[in-house]
């Protein structure tokens, strides 16, 4: 069978990886923190998985990983990119417009990737809630690709179940 995680990372404004979030439905849940992230800890977070699941991230997780880490997780993994597959279903923007047009909701509704940049600064100069606020919004973004990813899997249920038989 088909064992998905789940990814995205955080980035400070110098473009390192601060959080990399890794959700395994139906509740397992890793973020790992800058100064722990290196290939060998992803790599580790990511064992037995076979497809990363992302949202962007053939054009910004994955590079950013590969450039950060060295390591390319599209030769080590399927990799699907839900971007491309919500914009087949006329879901266009960013992951947080995609959730609000399927009504899936957030404990940290209104915050963006340039906030979650701003709690990282905050924590690195010793704001102990911050960091808890960026794992959760990076909690949430994990979950909500699994999420989004159901609804899209409903849609295309229904699409085909709507074609006339051949």
């Amino acid at each position: 069978m088909l064992e998905k995680a789940y990814l995205d990372i955080e980035t400070s404004f110098g473009g390192e990886i601060t959080v990399v979030g890794i959700f395994r439905p139906p509740d397992d849940l890793i973020q790992v923190v800058q100064p722990d992230i290196s290939k060998r800890a992803l790599l580790g977070a990511l064992d037995g998985a076979s497809e990363i699941v992302t949202y962007w991230g053939h054009r910004f997780d994955l590079p950013v990983i590969s450039r950060c880490l060295r390591v390319n997780l599209r030769q080590r993994f399927q990799s699907k990119d839900l971007a491309d597959h919500c914009h087949r279903h006329g879901l266009y923007g960013g992951l947080k417009a995609v959730e609000k047009t399927l009504g899936i909701g957030r404990q940290t509704e209104g915050l963006t990737g340039m906030d979650a940049m701003q709690l990282w600064e905050r924590w690195l100069a010793g704001n102990s809630h911050a960091l808890k606020t960026l794992l959760k919004y990076n909690e949430e973004d994990v979950v909500n690709l699994y999420l989004i990813e159901k609804e899209i899997f409903r849609f295309d249920a229904e699409a085909e179940s709507q074609e006339p038989a051949k």
